[in-house]
This record gives structure tokens, sequence and C-alpha cells, in this order.
């Protein structure tokens, strides 16, 4: 797994190595000082192996994925302020990154690779949605570089994430102690979905996969209204306006996708237009009507104040 030591990628091990009996988990990451806490935490099982290294190094990945199964492709530059600042920085993680996980997969006949992706890829406003969405093409269009390959790739596509790093509920939380929250617009709506939520999506997909797909998940919306009712009800709400680079309302699958998506039990699969490799049909999926957009805002599902309070108790607040 690449990006192992991140949120997700700590939860994603974690599960793995519990609930399946894998031989092995490759944990790839350049954060040495992670990677020593995550090998203390499971210093009893020895499944673990701990490869430093860089996305943006392909001898390096090449070698760290011989003779493995499956790629989990987590790795990515995902901060908005981070990459505009950076955008060359952005470029070679989150592009050229997986193009080299890509490659690496091929030259090593790596059955399965799955890349995560984010709505900020959907007509995305900023560079780390046009990163994003530049690597979903990549990794889709892997598949016909891999025609003389057992090599497939796909791509998992879903919201917000509960308290992962730079989210709203953190910040919320380390605001309500002071009793003003800033809130850049009340009418800001956002896809939200838990680690394990994700992670069940994840190994989900992964059955489910034969090579170019995007898979997205059927998840409820919230308003950041609702959030700070959650985390600090009657605390002071200071608006400071949308920041550079950020939507009101955030998109998963787009009027022009849904002409060659399927709804399936649990969310959404979108086929790519033309493919050179032959594509696995969505055998239990029916065609999306015509119009189809799904978006924050028109959700059929949304979470309560309870709800989202309850879904944040163990969230940590964010450094001041």
């Amino acid at each position: 797994m690449t990006g192992a030591t991140g949120s997700f990628g700590t939860r994603f091990v974690e599960r793995v190595l519990r609930e399946h009996e894998p031989t092995a988990v490759r944990m790839f990451s350049r954060d040495e000082l992670k990677q020593s806490q995550i090998q203390r935490r499971f210093a009893d099982d020895d499944r673990l192996r701990f490869l430093i290294g860089d996305v943006r190094d392909l001898p390096r990945l090449t070698r760290a994925t011989r003779g493995v199964d499956v790629i989990i492709h987590a790795a990515a530059m995902k901060q908005v302020p981070a990459c505009e600042y950076n955008p060359f920085e952005a470029v070679q993680t989150n592009i050229v990154g997986a193009e080299n996980v890509i490659s690496a997969a091929i030259e090593n006949d790596v059955p399965l690779t799955l890349a995560l992706s984010t709505d900020k890829a959907v007509n995305p406003v900023n560079l780390y949605g046009a990163t994003k969405l530049a690597a979903e093409k990549i990794v889709v269009q892997g598949n016909a570089y891999a025609a003389d390959s057992p090599a497939r790739f796909a791509n998992v596509r879903y919201g917000n994430v509960v308290g992962s790093r730079g989210s709203v509920v953190p910040i919320f939380k380390a605001q309500a102690e002071s009793g003003v929250l800033t809130i850049t617009d009340e009418r800001m709506t956002r896809f939200w979905i838990t680690l394990d939520q994700a992670v069940d999506f994840v190994l989900h997909a992964l059955e489910r996969m034969g090579g170019g797909e995007v898979f997205v998940p059927r998840i409820p919306s919230m308003r950041v209204t609702d959030m700070a009712d959650a985390i600090a009800p009657g605390a002071e709400r200071q608006l400071i306006g949308i920041r550079p680079g950020e939507k009101l309302h955030e998109l998963l699958v787009t009027e022009d996708e849904s002409r060659h998506s399927y709804e399936t039990a649990n969310g959404y699969v979108i086929l790519p237009e033309h493919a050179s490799w032959h594509l696995r049909a969505v055998e239990d999926g029916q065609p999306l009507p015509a119009g189809f957009r799904y978006s924050s805002d028109n959700n059929d599902r949304w979470l309560s104040v309870d709800e989202l309070r309850e879904m944040c108790a163990d969230v940590t607040p964010a450094l001041a």
C-alpha cells in the first residue's frame, strides 16, 4: 500500500490484518516517524513489511511492488493550500506518482491496483482536484497499456472522511474551546464518510473490479451548520467567506458521466467511454436516468445533528 501511514492507510492495514489472512502487507511511505510508530503498535504481528520510499521514485516503487497481488494507491498531497502554493510538487506526487504506480504494476504483473480518488476531482476548481482528475484518467488508461499483462486498474472516488487531517471536525473542536467557530458559508454541504466505511467500500471494489471502473459509494451529505451545532451548540459563528479553490457543494457523479454509469446496491460504477480492453459488465447495475447528477446538495440522505455528534465523538481537536 502506498501512503500506508496516512489515516486511511493505517485503518485499512489494521482491518486487513484483523479480518483477512494476508501472507504479508507492505507499507510503503516516506514518513519514517509514522512507520516506526506503527511498527511499535503492531510489534506482535510479523506480517507487516515497512518500506521507506516515495511514489515519485519509480525504481524504488518497482522494487517494492515485486511479487505482490494487490496495490492500494493512497499516497497523495491532499492539502489544498499546500498544493496551490507548491503546484509542481503536487503534480510530481499526485500525477507522476500515479503514472509510476501503473508502470510498476505492469512491470511486475500485479493483478489488481486500486487508486483512491476524491470528489474534488469532479469539475475541479483547485490544483489538488485537477491532479486527482489527471490521476484518475491515468489509472483508467493504464488498462490499455497493460493489454499483454494480467494487471488491471480501477479507482474509488468518495467524499470527505470524518476526522481526517485538515477536515472541518478537528478544526471546529479546537475552535469550540474559544466559543467562536469560523464558517465559510452557511449554505455549504459536503459528502461524509467514516474511515471504516471507506475501508469497507475499497474492499468491496477490489472484489468487483475488472479494470477501468470508477467506483462511487452512496453516502450521506451534511450541512456545515449542522456540524457546527453538533460540535459546539450555541457557539458564536464568524462567517469568513468561501476560501480560494473551495466549492459550495461537491459532486461525485456528473451529468456527463451518468451517461456511461450504473447504479448498484451500494453506489455507482462509472465506466470509461472508450476502452481498448475488455470491460467487465456491471451485472447487477441499472443505467442511470438521463441528466442524473449526484451532488452533496441534492442527496436523498442527510445526517442529523445527533448522527454527526456521534460520528465525531472520537475525533481529536486540531493542534493550534
